[in-house]
């Protein structure tokens, strides 16, 4: 099935209703106070104002208007103090606007009330963790274990793959196999399914060996047997071989492992003439090293390779060492000492970390000291591990070579505590059809893509709904909705022009897609701009209409972007232009944790644009850290173009599902209940909520 565009699916809102009708006795409190007032027939005028009050703030809170919901809501609770489902409805709006610490207390009275069992709790204590893990990100490597497994061969025993060797994993969710044993790069997806398979040249791959992503989005095979390099476009399909047997430059023998500097220069461990090949973007030889140097006596078996920063790091698999070279071939040392590994293979960049395959276990090598962290272990059972790599879902990806099989491995509290299921809207105005917006997360708030309509279950009161699709997912969203920030403090005035042409350089990288807004902060922040990108092409800062302040209230500026964006179908950014300072008071309403949790809990991203050379302050850099963003200068070798492709390709995990109702609405004033499980391998998550359909 193929996953449409999210924004043509979804519609916005559900329409409120008009007057305050009194709900009749529809059992939309089920506590033991509400089940007394039943039994005794004793519905009170302020138990109806209370259902009123509740069903007003579900529709406030599904149209994305928080604050509303929440005073209506507190309007509810003060008719209705006992009702748990009102605190739940409360504590959700709280965690949407950021404040999860008062969502955190309503939803322990609503629990400690009895309520929501062990899906409340699940909840609570995901949201907890966050908040005490935040900004952490990848500050060290942890242990992984296995929650799923692609097997060589299908249910039938029909051969999927044989001798899996190599990995690239996809934004989307899905991923590049490289198979040794049938000579084959195969694409698949987060279930397991093969979606594509590209044989190579003419004359087919001979014992392809490592697979590398380069920076214009191609992909590189090494053919070990073949001794040559292919080229391949990012959806599998043969360009061009480079390389040839020898020992010449520009030729090698039994190549294996890929890297790439940040020069588009291409190194490859040669296995066969004991040294590292260097090959330039175009596929032509250009140097070799490895050899003896002084008191280095030169690499034995090089094997896995990766370079970051201006190092390149070599593997060796016949002395256990990671050796260290400049991207010049000079050596530098070593960073792990000979007999540190028995057998390693691939090495991969992840953060700051050197991710190694040796024999049956998988390591973390810190890139500065060289300490090593065991992440993986197959067990004891016969094993080749060849490469591990992370994937855009935050699981490590391994190929075992040996028993024919890729190992998905998460963090063992991801898998005990399975993945964090949100409704965050539906959509009832065309009951029984409705539509539900549904986000997915892992419990480190990564969102989890690639997902398909067999990885969702939809219920009503446990019973399955029918007409159920997989409308679109926003992952596969090749556009976004952008707001430009701009800052009128008088430190970034200084550079109006630099401003004016990134604005312009902006808008047209957009390509007319989606919707761009300008918000302009200065002691009130004042919404500019909102239509196509495409209007500004012209753009002067003349045009805006807030003056330039000593004081710029940054945090209001924040909230009044995101609000802008909370509706939105698509990718969401705020796009900060300035000097990546803040003035005083900058920050004194709202605080940077409540900044960020409100953001990250509406899915928009942060990312900072600065119009002159050094580093942002403290304050920006912890929202652009915690948040799904980046930081750039203005006048980047690579333009601003990037910027904008760099947005579209944050991951999203919002799906939207539909379904046909088979409940009674009682004229619309009924709580209909819905439920969604998620399930991906040995991991699953749930959420409960409900709706209201259209008064009638």
């Amino acid at each position: 099935m193929k996953i449409v565009n999210i924004k043509t699916i979804f519609g916005i809102g559900i329409a409120l209703a008009v007057g305050a009708t009194a709900f009749a006795q529809n059992g939309i409190f089920n506590s033991q106070e509400a089940k007394s007032r039943s039994a005794a027939g004793a519905r009170s005028a302020a138990s109806g104002l209370g259902e009123e009050e509740f069903r007003r703030g579900v529709q406030a809170y599904y149209k994305g208007s928080f604050n509303d919901a929440i005073l209506q809501f507190e309007k509810a609770l003060s008719y209705l103090p006992g009702e748990n489902v009102i605190l739940d409805w409360l504590g959700k709006a709280y965690y949407r606007t950021g404040a999860e610490g008062t969502a955190l207390q309503n939803w322990q009275y609503a629990s400690e009330a009895g309520y929501g069992g062990i899906l409340l709790n699940n909840r609570i204590e995901i949201v907890r963790e966050r908040r005490l893990t935040a900004g952490e990100g990848l500050s060290k490597p942890v242990k992984y274990t296995e929650s799923g497994v692609y097997s060589g061969k299908n249910s039938e025993g029909i051969l999927v793959f044989s001798q899996p060797v190599s990995l690239l994993p996809n934004n989307d969710g899905t991923l590049w196999l490289l198979s040794y044993g049938s000579n084959e790069l195969i694409k698949m997806d987060q279930n397991g399914l093969v979606l594509d398979r590209s044989f190579g040249s003419m004359s087919g791959f001979d014992r392809p060996m490592d697979l590398l992503r380069t920076s214009d989005g191609s992909m590189l095979v090494s053919e070990f047997a073949g001794d040559r390099i292919s080229l391949f476009t990012s959806k599998g399909k043969f360009v061009k071989s480079f390389g040839q047997k020898g020992v010449g430059i520009g030729c090698v023998v039994g190549p294996q492992y890929l890297a790439e500097d940040s020069d588009g220069n291409i190194y490859v461990s040669d296995f066969g003439n004991s040294r590292v090949d260097v090959f330039d973007k175009e596929g032509n030889g250009l140097f070799f090293f490895g050899g003896k140097q002084g008191d280095f006596a030169g690499l034995e078996g090089p094997t896995g390779i990766a370079v970051y920063g201006n190092i390149v790091y070599v593997a060796d698999c016949l002395t256990g060492a990671i050796q260290k070279f400049d991207t010049a071939g000079n050596y530098l040392g070593l960073l792990c000492k000979k007999k540190t590994f028995s057998k390693p293979e691939s090495m991969k960049i992840w953060g700051r970390y050197l991710v190694v395959c040796d024999k049956n276990r998988v390591y973390s090598v810190d890139s500065d000291t060289g300490a090593v962290f065991e992440n993986v272990s197959s067990g004891n059972a016969p094993s080749k591990l060849t490469c591990a790599v992370p994937d855009i879902n935050g699981n490590i990806l391994v190929t075992d070579f040996t028993s024919n099989e890729i190992y998905v491995m998460a963090k063992m509290s991801e898998l005990v505590g399975g993945l964090f299921v949100q409704i965050e809207k539906v959509n009832a105005d065309n009951f029984p059809h409705v539509t539900v917006e549904v986000k997915i997360e892992n419990r480190s708030r990564q969102s989890v893509v690639g997902l398909k309509e067999n990885n969702f279950l939809i219920t009503e009161n446990k019973a399955a709904v029918s007409n159920y699709k997989l409308e679109g997912a926003t992952y596969v969203n090749d556009e976004a909705d952008i707001t430009l920030l701009i800052d009128r403090s008088r430190a970034s005035a200084e550079y109006d022009e630099a401003m004016e042409n990134a604005v312009k350089e902006l808008a047209a990288a957009m390509k007319g897609k989606g919707i761009l807004r300008i918000v302009s902060a200065g002691s009130v922040p004042l919404l500019e701009y909102e239509g196509s990108p495409a209007n500004l092409t012209k753009f002067s800062a003349r045009s805006l209409k807030n003056p330039v302040s000593a004081n710029i209230s940054m945090d209001l500026a924040l909230r009044l972007c995101a609000n802008a964006l909370i509706n939105e179908s698509r990718k969401s950014c705020i796009l900060l232009i300035g000097n990546g300072q803040v003035t005083q008071g900058a920050f004194a309403r709202y605080g940077l944790a409540d900044l960020t949790t409100y953001l990250n809990n509406n899915s928009i991203s942060f990312v900072s644009l600065l119009l002159n050379q050094g580093s942002a302050c403290s304050e920006i850099d912890y929202l652009q850290k915690n948040t799904e963003g980046g930081q750039y200068y203005v006048y980047r070798d690579k333009g601003l173009a990037q910027v904008i492709e760099d947005i579209i390709d944050i991951p999203s995990g919002i799906y939207v599902l539909s379904y046909n109702s088979a409940l009674t609405t009682n004229f619309g004033q009924k709580y209909l209940p819905i439920e969604v499980e998620t399930y991906l391998m040995n991991r699953s998550g749930r959420d409960e909520s409900g709706y209201f359909a259209p008064l009638q």
